[in-house]
């Protein structure tokens, strides 16, 4: 096996932790990073909530969250490549403004009752130039840190802070949809991650960034590698899976008699899967970087067959955080795979294909979940998705000989802490 792969193959200490937070180029792009992600979770759904308020239907919320989902998958691969190409500064700048844009046209729309294809098409173009930051952020890890538990440390620290986002963003929506204005969230939400985005790619350490090589290369960018298009696969199996269960357990919920319980059990799993990635960073399993892909997915779907089991709500809490303990392993395994199979100079494109596919996996979850719901009841939809999970884990067996260094990477730049 090569010294890349193995490489990032090795233990995570919690001194690990100390030293990539604590260095000094670090701090302030890593701040504004925090606060443009932390209201990801909670602008989209404070747009669902408001939409609905305003135009009274959910079908209506449906499609422009929808359009949304669709114009981030779009965004983060063409942001992703425009980063590597030219540096996060000025990509980060253009979009963070054509953001404040699309947001205002929206809030205008919405508050107008326009046509329903109208705030679709508006909800897409808010996807499409939300900034990636996440995207940014990853990447220049990657710049800052050597290969070595620190770096492994700091994209363990990234997986887990979006899973406290993601459980934060739901319960603030939902509280301040209830204000005088329904549009409170939504404005709120964007102007922290205007704010965060613009602190970010204004940061010393991300102006020093400059064009990367080889980032001007084929059409396909990242996924000429075979590893990064086994990657992306792993990904969509995570974001299939979750897509499901996102859809079935609130149907559960509201099967039961409790409706407004249901993001309070989603949330049990992102509690597991934030305290359960620390653990596992200290202790990675498998130590082949290869095989992780393929067990963790497949033990993802094997944990998500559980849910069908309970029949009480307190049942499926539990099961819901036993399940959730791989959530954070799969998305740090997920950039520690990208440090090997991206093809030199094209991080940030290849983190925003991985976003890219998972995103496109909740879409087809949620989707086919909802009709096996309606056609069959929750239980179903959970064994549906164990199925989705386990097939795909299967595929990302057979090719897991692919994850291997797509080519001989250059020195990384660092900078001392």
């Amino acid at each position: 096996m090569s010294q890349s792969v193995s490489n990032h193959e090795s233990r995570t200490s919690l001194a690990d932790y100390r030293t990539a937070l604590t260095t000094r180029a670090a701090r302030r792009p890593a701040v504004a990073s925090v606060l443009a992600r932390l209201p990801i979770a909670m602008i989209g759904i404070s747009a669902l909530l408001y939409v609905q308020r305003e135009t009274g239907s959910f079908a209506v919320a449906g499609l422009v969250s929808a359009g949304s989902l669709v114009g981030v998958s779009v965004g983060a691969v063409v942001q992703g490549r425009l980063i590597d190409r030219f540096g996060p500064t000025r990509p980060l700048l253009v979009v963070s403004v054509l953001l404040a844009l699309s947001m205002g046209a929206l809030v205008t729309a919405i508050e107008s009752h326009a046509e329903t294809a109208v705030l679709v098409a508006l909800g897409a173009l808010t996807g499409l130039t939300e900034p990636m930051v996440g995207s940014a952020s990853r990447a220049l890890w990657g710049r800052l840190l050597p290969p070595g538990g620190a770096r492994n440390a700091a994209f363990s620290y990234e997986a887990i802070s979006m899973e406290v986002f993601f459980i934060l963003g739901p319960g603030v929506a939902g509280l301040l949809v209830m204000a005088p204005w329904a549009g409170t969230g939504l404005v709120l939400g964007v102007t922290l991650q205007f704010t965060g985005a613009v602190l970010f790619a204004l940061s010393p350490a991300v102006r020093q960034w400059g064009p990367s090589a080889g980032s001007r290369g084929s059409l396909l960018g990242a996924l000429t590698s075979p590893g990064m298009r086994t990657l992306a696969l792993a990904a969509l199996g995570f974001g299939v899976v979750i897509g499901f269960v996102e859809v079935a357990v609130p149907a559960a919920a509201t099967e039961a008699g409790h409706a407004s319980v249901g993001g309070l059990l989603l949330s049990a799993w992102s509690l597991s899967s934030v305290a359960f990635g620390v653990a596992y960073s200290l202790r990675p399993w498998p130590r082949q970087l290869g095989l992780r892909l393929p067990v963790l997915l497949g033990g993802f779907g094997a944990l998500v067959a559980l849910l069908a089991w309970p029949s009480s709500l307190w049942g499926l809490a539990l099961m819901m955080l036993l399940a959730g303990a791989l959530i954070t392993p799969q998305s740090t395994a997920h950039s520690t795979t990208i440090e090997v199979v991206a093809p030199s100079g094209t991080a940030a494109e290849a983190f925003g294909w991985v976003l890219t596919a998972v995103t496109l996996g909740l879409a087809a979850g949620q989707s086919i979940s909802g009709y096996v719901v309606e056609h069959a009841g929750p239980g179903a939809a959970f064994l549906a998705a164990s199925v989705a999970g386990l097939a795909l884990a299967a595929v990302v067996w057979l090719l897991r000989g692919t994850v291997r260094p797509a080519q001989p990477a250059p020195a990384p730049s660092l900078v001392n802490a």
